[in-house]
């Protein structure tokens, strides 16, 4: 940002209102926004834009504390023209707003920079409350739902990934151990050398990080990974 866009900026907050600027391709949808907002004497719409080019010359001109962006507009799309404003007008918050939950365009917008991500139904009786939050330096907003949804997908992952895969091979090395057999009985009844069993049981305790053959076989129990 050059000093005269800063000075710019600290022009647009020299008032006490919130300064926001509408982005969507639905005119009607932009005047509903616009018409509630101007209930609030603490929030000003300075401009509204109907396009992503628009959108993004707006905001470099008038550097507006929040952008409210469709994420699905003509003229590059929101998604780029988030991208663009968070690098020309870093100090602007930006709001996406969707009617879809996708789970690509949420993680796209959040690497693009934007500040907030919601679902344009139920949004309206929000919306203030979202721009005040944002523009007061609030971290980032996202709607109840898609909050909800990535929250369950991150417990899924997490449990997906809790427990590592063991192979064919280590699951025989290991209820062999839990049975109290040594590295040696293991080789035998495995026909593999010793060497081999030892570096089976190392990769095991490292798979489970486990410190030693009892805790792993514990935790493959508890796990419902070993069955013995």
């Amino acid at each position: 940002m050059t000093v005269l866009d800063t000075a710019k900026y600290l022009t647009t907050r020299s008032t006490e209102n919130i300064a926001v600027l509408v982005a969507d391709d639905d005119m009607s949808f932009r005047r509903v926004i616009m018409a509630v907002l101007s209930e609030y004497d603490d929030i000003s719409v300075v401009a509204e834009a109907a396009d992503g080019r628009q959108a993004l010359a707006q905001c470099i001109d008038l550097l507006p504390d929040v952008v409210l962006l469709d994420v699905r507009m003509p003229g590059g799309g929101g998604i780029e023209a988030a991208r663009s404003i968070h690098r020309h007008a870093p100090m602007t918050k930006i709001v996406m707003l969707t009617c879809s939950d996708d789970d690509e365009d949420v993680y796209q917008a959040l690497k693009c920079g934007a500040s907030g991500y919601v679902l344009k139904a139920g949004f309206v009786h929000d919306i203030a409350s979202v721009v005040r939050a944002l523009a007061q330096g609030a971290g980032v907003f996202l709607s109840a739902a898609i909050a909800a949804k990535l929250l369950d997908e991150f417990g899924q992952q997490k449990a997906e990934s809790r427990e590592p895969e063991l192979s064919r091979r280590e699951l025989e090395v290991l209820a062999l151990v839990a049975r109290g057999d040594t590295n040696d009985r293991i080789a035998e009844a495995l026909c593999l050398s010793s060497h081999t069993v030892k570096r089976h049981v190392a990769n095991i305790l490292a798979k489970l990080h486990e410190r030693t053959r009892e805790d792993a076989v514990i935790h493959a129990k508890q796990a419902g990974v070993l069955n013995v």
